[in-house]
This record gives C-alpha cells, structure tokens and sequence, in this order.
C-alpha cells in the first residue's frame, strides 16, 4: 500500500502569519511554487496561501502586498491528510475538493511534514489513474 508520506515531497518552506504577500511571492518565486503553507514557529500548520490568492484577493482588489499578510488572507482551514494515509485517500480529497497541492501532516501535533502537488502524483502513480486525477480535478 502506498502511502501520502511515499508520493509527498518533504522541505516544503513555511511562511509565518505575520510574513507579508510581497515574502511569499519571493519565496514562490525562488522556491519556483505556486504555493506555500502558512505555519507556527513549531510548524503547525494554520492555512495555505497561493500564488492566485495573492493576485485575485490582494493585487486586483487593490491592496499592497508589501503590507497584507498571510494571515490576513488565510481563510478556514485547508484540507490535509496524514502522513499515513493511503495514496487513494489522497487522490479523493483532492478530487472532492478540486485541490492541486495538499499538506501533509503529522497527527496528533498538526504538523507539517510535506506537501503533495499535481506533479508528485504524476511522477508516483501508473499513468491511468493520473489521468482520472487531473480529469476530476480540473473538472468544472
């Protein structure tokens, strides 16, 4: 059986609440992600923010991203597995969900222990089911 913590990629950088949009885009841009989890100083994980949350909910509303946080735009709580879960579960909860990166975190702490992305899926599962993701998951 294959699980989350098999496909995942590990070292996937935080950025703090209090780090602003314009730190998280260099990030993404060094890091070369559209995303970032948002975690504590012991690394639990608070939210995700993506390279779209800062354009559509900061830039084109008119806000500076040298002055919004990560925190002003985490909103809920982003869907996660555990590290041990079954790559089937995965691929369901980001099906149901239409996600294309899901943490991966370490229960009962809540910490982060890596991310899996659309690509960490295409590298690790026989290609019919990746074509069954991706059609699910790019659905409208």
């Amino acid at each position: 059986m294959t699980k989350a913590s098999d496909i995942m990629h590990t070292g996937a950088e935080c950025v703090g609440p209090g780090d602003t949009l314009a730190d998280a885009a260099r990030i993404m841009k060094e890091r070369d992600v559209g995303a970032l989890p948002i975690c504590d100083e012991k690394q639990k994980l608070l939210g995700i923010i993506t390279d779209r949350d800062i354009v559509l909910k900061c830039v084109a509303e008119g806000g500076d991203p040298a002055e919004v946080t990560a925190g002003d735009l985490a909103q809920g709580w982003p869907m996660v597995v555990e590290a041990d879960e079954d790559t089937d579960q995965v691929l369901r909860v980001m099906e149901q969900y239409q996600v294309r990166r899901l943490p991966v975190i370490d229960h009962p702490d809540h910490k982060l222990v890596g991310m899996i992305s659309e690509a960490d899926i295409a590298r690790s599962l026989p290609q019919a089911r990746v074509a069954e993701f991706v059609t699910a998951v790019c659905a409208e």
